[in-house]
């Protein structure tokens, strides 16, 4: 998948123009890309698309134009851009109640390196997660980790040819497997070459 450069956005005027337009576009491909891992974890899967939207936003939000900045911006995200043989998503770690948000938290130290992908008939391919800066101590994990799912040729190819995807975390405080939704797989498709 081809990485963002400055031609790809728009600038501050252009998209005040159009945000509320493509805010319901995203919405609409965002709902083909979340996958929720039981009740407390939620994988969502990025792309090309995703990445534009998150650079525009920043961008109009923080009232970004200096040329140098938009760089920064452009360089930060970049990274969660698929490669084309992988799955990049941002991994989310919800309870709604803080305190108990604080405890489990506690639990859950590592499990962003607990969490899977699984093309059926393959191995479970494990995250490679915060690659940009650790977001854990040995006392508690972050809420949001970035990760990588590296898929290899065969697996690839069994995804294009249709095959299912499972997902789950195998952490010892949260194990957890679900089947992602075709229509999800379906858009996972378009970030393998």
């Amino acid at each position: 998948m081809q990485k963002i450069t400055r031609a790809d956005l728009m600038s501050l005027e252009q998209y005040a123009e159009i945000r509320k337009e493509f805010r319901a576009k995203m919405q609409a491909h965002k709902k083909n890309r979340i996958v929720f891992i039981g009740e407390n974890v939620t994988l969502h899967f990025e792309d090309r698309l995703t990445m534009i939207y998150q650079i525009q936003e920043m961008l109009y939000v923080e009232k970004i134009f200096k040329p140098e900045a938009v760089l920064d911006e452009i360089e930060t995200y970049n990274p969660l851009v698929p490669d084309g043989s992988n799955w990049k998503a941002s991994l989310l770690i919800e309870f709604p109640d803080e305190s108990l948000r604080r405890q489990k938290l506690k639990e859950l130290v590592g499990v962003d390196k607990k969490t899977w992908v699984q093309v059926n008939g393959h191995r479970k391919v494990y995250a490679i997660s915060n690659e940009d800066l650790d977001r854990e101590t040995e006392d508690k994990t972050a809420s949001v980790h970035f990760t990588r799912f590296e898929l290899g040729s065969a697996e690839i190819r069994s995804v294009k040819d249709g095959a299912p995807v499972a997902v789950g975390v195998d952490h010892a405080h949260y194990t957890v497997k679900t089947t992602v939704p075709d229509h999800v797989r379906n858009s996972l498709q378009s970030d393998l070459d």
